[in-house]
């Protein structure tokens, strides 16, 4: 499965960053090929490409803030492949939301 995330949070600091490690790292225990891009205090961090996202399978997006190029994940949110999160959901449960994602992505086959 090829998933691709975005983490932002208010302040643009440790949550960003704590998000995209738990989701990097759930995804890797599974074998999963992961991208994720961060919209933090840096600015925009690893951006995805439109390719990118289209390529996948599911979309997390684990943010509590608007985020820049939100229009890039339109056709996955019609088709039902976007999974939109806290990113302290992300953090504390990786298990939990890559089960959510898994689920997302097995309806759509």
């Amino acid at each position: 499965m090829k998933v691709v995330a975005v983490t932002a949070c208010p302040t643009g600091v440790a949550h960003t960053y704590m998000a995209q490690e738990a989701i990097e790292k759930e995804c890797k225990k599974r074998g999963y090929e992961v991208q994720v891009e961060t919209q933090g205090s840096m600015g925009i961090e690893n951006e995805l490409e439109q390719e990118d996202v289209d390529a996948a399978d599911v979309v997390i997006l684990a943010v509590a803030i608007g985020i820049e190029g939100e229009e890039r994940f339109d056709e996955k949110t019609d088709e039902g492949k976007v999974l939109q999160i806290d990113p302290a959901d992300a953090i504390k449960h990786p298990v939990e939301v890559l089960d959510k994602a898994e689920k997302l992505f097995k309806a759509s086959e």
